[in-house]
C-alpha cells in the first residue's frame, strides 16, 4: 500500500490528468539548439555530476518535472545519486537523517526539520529517496544565521561560537559587482545599504548551498548531485551555481531554468538560452501550487 501511495503521489498530476503532463513542458537543449527529452538530460548526466533545477516554488509543473529527473536519475546510475536540497536548512541534518532511517515520524520530522509550508511539493521527492536508501541534504542557512547577515552584515558570521559554525561554509564570497549584483539590486528595485546588506545575505546562502554539494561530493565520490534551489540561485551559472566554481572547481555540473513562460505556446528560445544547459518551459495557465 505504501508503495502505490509513492506511486500515486509521483504519477498524479498535480492540478492536471497525467496523460496531459507531458503537453504541458517543453525541454530546450541550449547547445544542441533543440527541444529534448528529460531522459536526455538525464544521459548527459553520464559526463556531469550535479544536475541543478532551478525552479519557480509555485510550479505545479516544475515539481512534477523534479520528482520525474530525480526518480530517472536514480534508475539510470543505480541509487549512486544524492539529493540537495535549499528548502532544509543544514543544522537540521541529523533531523532528515533520522526519518530517512525510520526512526521518527513525518509528522515530527515536518515540524523539527522545519519543512516549507509547501513541503507537500517536495515531499515525493524526500519519499522515494527514503524508499530507495538515498541521501537527501538540506543545504541551505538556517534563518536565524540569514537575519543576522541581512541586519549585520557578513563579518557577524565571524562571531558565531564554533559549534555554529559546522552548519555553515568556512567563508562566503561576496561579489560586489557583476552580473549576478546587477541581477540582484534590479530586482529589489535599487542601491542602498541596505539592499547590500540583503545582497550579502543572499550570498551567504548561494555559499552555504555550494559548499554543501561539494561537502556531499567529496564524501559520495562518484554520485550524481541532484541540487533544486529557487532559479534566481542557478540561472544564467551564477549564484549557487559560480560559488560551487569555488569550493569544488573540478566538478562538472549542469542547469536547468524552469519557469511557467507566456511565451509556452511559441517559444522565443533565443530569449532564454542565456539561462543555462537546459531551460525548461511549463504552461502559465496551469493552476499554481500555492
Amino acid at each position: 500500500m505504501k508503495k502505490l501511495t509513492l506511486l500515486a503521489l509521483i504519477l498524479f498530476p498535480l492540478f492536471v490528468k497525467s496523460q496531459e503532463i507531458s503537453q504541458q513542458y517543453k525541454v530546450y537543449d541550449v547547445k544542441q539548439q533543440k527541444t529534448v527529452s528529460l531522459d536526455e538530460i538525464v544521459a548527459a548526466m553520464a559526463n556531469a555530476d550535479v544536475l541543478f533545477f532551478g525552479e519557480e516554488h509555485n510550479d505545479s509543473i516544475g515539481h512534477y518535472l523534479e520528482v520525474s529527473l530525480f526518480k530517472k536519475l536514480a534508475v539510470a546510475y543505480n541509487n549512486k545519486v544524492g539529493l540537495t536540497l535549499e528548502m532544509f536548512h543544514t543544522d537540521v541534518q541529523p533531523v532528515i537523517n533520522e526519518y530517512l532511517a525510520g526512526i521518527i515520524n513525518e509528522k515530527n520530522f515536518i515540524k523539527e526539520a522545519r519543512a516549507w509550508n509547501n513541503y507537500k511539493d517536495y515531499e515525493p521527492m524526500i519519499a522515494f529517496a527514503k524508499s530507495q536508501g538515498i541521501a537527501v541534504i538540506g543545504a541551505n542557512a538556517a534563518g536565524r544565521y540569514s537575519n543576522s547577515v541581512t541586519k549585520n552584515g557578513l563579518e557577524i558570521l565571524a562571531k558565531l561560537p564554533a559549534n555554529s559554525k559546522q552548519f555553515l561554509p568556512p567563508n562566503t564570497v561576496d561579489t560586489l559587482t557583476g552580473r549576478y549584483y546587477e541581477k540582484f539590486i534590479a530586482l529589489l528595485g535599487g542601491h542602498g545599504m541596505g539592499a547590500m546588506k540583503v545582497y550579502q545575505t543572499q550570498n551567504f546562502w548561494d555559499a552555504t548551498m555550494a559548499w554543501s554539494i561539494a561537502k556531499f561530493a567529496k564524501e559520495n565520490k562518484g554520485k550524481k548531485i541532484f541540487q533544486v534551489n529557487g532559479r534566481f540561485h542557478s540561472d544564467e551559472k551564477l549564484g549557487t551555481y559560480a560559488q560551487l566554481k569555488k569550493y569544488a572547481p573540478k566538478l562538472k555540473a549542469l542547469n536547468i531554468a524552469a519557469f511557467a513562460a507566456e511565451d509556452f505556446d511559441n517559444p522565443d528560445w533565443e530569449q532564454h538560452q542565456h539561462l543555462g544547459d537546459y531551460v525548461i518551459l511549463t504552461n502559465p495557465k496551469v493552476k499554481k501550487s500555492f
